[in-house]
C-alpha cells in the first residue's frame, strides 16, 4: 500500500480528498445550513482547508505559511486580526508535522547547538514557575518551545534538498514585499504599524537580501530589478528613522562587501551619496539646512535635547531593565514578563483568561537586557551559548567569503540577515519575542544555516589595500561540523 501511494502525485491525493469531501460537505450543508451562511464559520472551513493543503505540501508551502500568517498578525490592515491566534495553530501544526516527519526519516543530524535550544526552553520553564505571573510567563515559554521546535525540523526540511528553489523563492519575496510596501506608504498608508517595524523588516531582512541577489550571476533584466528593490529598501528604511534599522542596513550590506572583495561597489555608493548631498547643497541651501536640522534631530538624538547624548531616548528603558535585573537576578522576572509589582489577579480577565499582558511586559531598549531580565543569571547561560552558536556560524561563512570571494553560497544571504538582526537587537527587544515575526523568521534561518555554514580557516590578517590570490581548491565547501 505504501508503494501505491508513494507513486500516486500528492496533486492527485489532495484532489482525490476534496472530492471525496464533497458529499459531505453537501450532507452538512443540508442538515445545518446555517454552518455555511455564517462568515466565522466559512472563515475557519477555509482555513482549515488552507492548513490541510500546506501539511500535504510541507515542505514546500509550510514556511511560508508561518511566515505570512505570522506577518499578517502583525501588520496593521484590516486582514491582521484574526491572524493573531491563527498564527499559533499554524505554528503548532507545522511543529508537531515536522517532529513526525524528522522522526520517520531519521536521516537529519542533530548537534550541540539543539541541545542548547533544548535547555534555552527548559530556563524559560524555569523562570516562568518562579514567575509573580506564572500563567502568562508558561504561554510564553509554551510558544518558545513551539519556535523552536518547528524551527529545527519544519524549517530545516523547507530547505534540505531543494535549496535553488528556497533561495530564489526568499529573493522574489522580497522583491515583492518591498515593492507592496513603497506602493502602501506612497499611498499613506503605515501597513507595518509603526516605523521601527518597518525599519526592522527592510533594514535586517531586505537590505543585505537584496544587496546579495544583485551580486549574483544572472541576466540584466534581474540585475537593475534587484538594485532598484534594494535601494527602495534602504530608502524605507532611511524614511522610517530608525537608527537600528539604519545601523543594521549598513553594518550587514558593508561587510558584505568587504569578504566578498566588492570595494569598488563601496566607493560608487560612497561616491553617489556625496554627488546626491552636495547637488542639493549647491541648488536649494535652504531645503539641505532644513533636512540636516531634521536629520540631527529625528535621527541622531530622537526629538531629545542634544546635550543628552546620543542615547537619550534608550537611558529610560535601560535603567528601567538594569533595576529588574538586579531585583531579580538568578532567576529573573519570568520568560516574557516584567515584575511591576502588582498582583497577577489584578490582570485577571473576565473570562478567567488575561485580559491584557501589557501591564506586565515593559520595553527594555535591548533583546539581550530583556532576556537578562526575563531568566536571570543561571537562565540566560543557555541563551547565552545559543547566540554565540549563532555567532560562531556567522564568522565561519564570512570565513569562507574571504577565502573564496564567491557570493553562490546559499549561507551567505542568512549569515547576513543574522548579522543585521543581531546588530538590531541590540537596540530593540524583540529577539526572543515569539510572537513577533521578525523573530521567527531569524531563528528559521538560524536553524538553517546550521545545516548549510562552510568550513573554512580563518585567513591571516594583512595590512594591505590588495587581496591574496585564492588558490586552486580554495574555494571547496567541506560538511559542517
Amino acid at each position: 500500500m505504501a508503494n501505491v501511494t508513494e507513486r500516486i502525485p500528492k496533486a492527485a491525493l489532495i484532489g482525490g480528498a476534496a472530492v471525496l469531501c464533497l458529499p459531505l460537505f453537501a450532507f452538512l450543508a443540508y442538515v445545518r445550513p446555517g454552518y455555511f451562511t455564517s462568515p466565522v464559520d466559512l472563515g475557519g472551513l477555509a482555513l482549515l482547508e488552507c492548513l490541510f493543503a500546506g501539511i500535504c505540501l510541507y515542505r514546500r508551502v509550510f514556511f511560508p505559511l508561518v511566515i505570512v500568517s505570522f506577518l499578517l498578525a502583525g501588520i496593521s490592515l484590516p486582514v491582521g486580526g484574526g491572524w493573531i491566534a491563527i498564527r499559533w495553530l499554524v505554528l503548532g501544526a507545522g511543529a508537531l508535522v515536522g517532529s513526525f516527519i524528522m522522526l520517520k526519516e531519521r536521516c537529519h543530524h542533530f548537534v550541540f547547538f539543539h541541545g542548547l535550544a533544548v535547555f534555552a526552553i527548559l530556563s524559560a520553564l524555569v523562570s516562568a514557575a518562579v514567575s509573580r505571573y506564572q500563567g502568562l510567563a508558561l504561554l510564553k515559554a509554551v510558544s518558545l518551545s513551539l519556535l523552536f521546535i518547528y524551527t529545527g525540523t519544519g524549517a530545516r526540511l523547507a530547505v534540505t534538498g531543494r535549496e535553488n528553489r528556497f533561495f530564489n523563492g526568499l529573493l522574489t519575496s522580497c522583491e515583492v514585499f518591498v515593492g507592496s510596501m513603497a506602493v502602501l506608504y506612497f499611498l499613506g498608508i503605515e501597513a507595518m504599524g509603526n516605523p521601527n517595524s518597518l525599519g526592522a523588516v527592510m533594514g535586517v531582512v531586505a537590505a543585505p537580501v537584496l544587496l546579495w541577489g544583485t551580486l549574483l550571476d544572472q541576466n540584466r533584466l534581474a540585475y537593475h530589478r534587484r538594485q532598484i528593490f534594494f535601494v527602495i529598501s534602504l530608502y524605507l528604511t532611511f524614511h522610517s528613522h530608525s537608527r537600528a534599522g539604519l545601523a543594521a542596513a549598513l553594518f550587514s550590506c558593508g561587510v558584505l562587501c568587504l569578504a566578498l572583495r566588492r570595494y569598488k561597489m563601496i566607493g560608487r555608493g560612497v561616491v553617489i551619496i556625496l554627488i546626491l548631498t552636495a547637488s542639493s547643497a549647491i541648488f536649494d541651501p535652504q531645503a539641505f539646512s532644513r533636512t540636516l536640522a531634521s536629520l540631527n534631530s529625528d535621527i541622531i538624538y530622537k526629538g531629545k535635547d542634544p546635550g543628552s547624548g546620543v542615547f537619550a531616548s534608550r537611558q529610560s528603558p535601560w535603567e528601567g531593565a538594569t533595576q529588574s535585573i538586579r531585583s531579580h537576578l538568578w532567576f529573573g522576572s519570568g520568560f516574557g514578563t516584567t515584575d511591576n509589582g502588582q498582583d497577577a489577579s489584578t490582570h485577571i480577565g473576565q473570562y478567567g483568561g488575561f485580559a491584557t499582558s501589557e501591564a506586565m511586559t515593559s520595553e527594555n531598549g535591548s533583546s539581550y537586557l530583556s532576556i537578562l531580565s526575563w531568566v536571570g543569571i543561571l537562565g540566560v547561560v543557555p541563551f547565552l551559548l545559543l547566540l554565540l552558536g549563532v555567532a560562531a556560524r556567522i564568522l565561519r561563512t564570512i570565513a569562507w567569503m574571504l577565502t573564496t570571494g564567491n557570493p553562490s553560497h546559499p549561507a551567505i544571504p542568512l549569515a547576513m540577515v543574522l548579522l543585521a538582526g543581531l546588530v538590531h537587537a541590540g537596540f530593540e527587544d524583540w529577539l526572543f519575542a515569539v510572537g513577533y515575526y521578525l523573530t521567527v523568521f531569524f531563528w528559521s534561518l538560524a536553524f538553517i544555516l546550521v545545516d548549510i555554514s562552510p568550513y573554512a580557516r580563518l585567513p591571516r590578517l594583512a595590512f594591505r589595500w590588495r587581496p591574496r590570490p585564492v588558490q586552486p581548491g580554495c574555494g571547496r565547501v567541506a560538511p559542517s561540523r
